[in-house]
């Protein structure tokens, strides 16, 4: 257990410098979802109640799927390029590989989602903190399971790279178009809200909603953690046998 938790720390030190050494990327990375909160959050208020109550969770969820999603972009690179397999002939903990680049996407994801909400409360955002850190805790969890789902897609990528993008395009709009991230199902047609009950992410948004509403004990939340963690175990049961076996 030493041993994996000092390469875990190894690989997530590493994966993170560049991040630190050029922060302003992760505010570029920002761009689109300030985008959505700025200009198309304002056009929702009175429409879905409190719009920013509404609107900045589902902003939260759309960058944890864009987020780590794109995570294995980073190791498709490596392995296109050969530096992985530097990596590989070390004694570094295959398992540790996959902990630590998925913790470094997390790190991420929870600085911009703080900076989403430090910039929402001027707007109006009512801050509940119990809420917001169960919700952000659950962010992380499903982020692990996206994270993990990207590496394994990378890895099958593998050398030509063309159906890590895609795969990982085809499904990331479906799954938050089908969500409500944007625009309530309820006034959806039959068969797109028939669609959204099959979709994990729905569960997901309709638990953040309650959670940073204040309403830690609405049946959704149970509903939301239950989709996080399952996609957190499959996710990393798949990224561990396809790091140890696939690359």
């Amino acid at each position: 257990m030493t041993t994996f938790l000092r390469d875990t720390a190894t690989v997530f030190s590493r994966e993170v410098k560049p991040a630190v050494r050029e922060p302003v990327t992760l505010l570029f990375e920002m761009g689109q979802p300030l985008l959505f909160l700025f200009l198309f959050g304002s056009q929702l208020d009175g429409a879905v109640g409190s719009s920013w109550q509404w609107f900045v969770p589902g902003i939260l969820v759309m960058m944890c799927l864009t987020g780590p999603m794109g995570a294995g972009y980073t190791l498709l690179v490596e392995l296109i390029g050969g530096s992985m397999e530097r990596m590989l002939v070390t004694p570094l903990n295959r398992t540790a590989m996959l902990v630590g680049r998925t913790m470094k996407a997390m790190v991420v994801l929870l600085v911009q989602a703080v900076l989403i909400i430090l910039l929402a409360l001027p707007l109006g955002f009512d801050l509940h903190a119990a809420g917001v850190l169960a919700a952000l805790a659950q962010l992380v969890v499903f982020g692990v399971g996206l994270g993990s789902f990207s590496f394994v897609l990378a890895i099958k990528s593998a050398p030509g790279g063309t159906l890590f993008y895609v795969v990982s395009q085809s499904i990331l709009f479906p799954l938050l178009l089908l969500s409500g991230v944007l625009l309530p199902l309820e006034t959806a047609p039959a068969w797109l809200r028939v669609l959204g009950y099959v979709n994990p992410v729905t569960y997901i948004v309709d638990a953040q909603r309650a959670l940073f509403a204040g309403n830690l004990t609405n049946p959704s939340t149970l509903y939301g953690t239950a989709a996080a963690c399952a996609t957190a175990a499959l996710g990393l049961y798949l990224g561990n046998r396809a790091m140890r076996q696939g690359v």
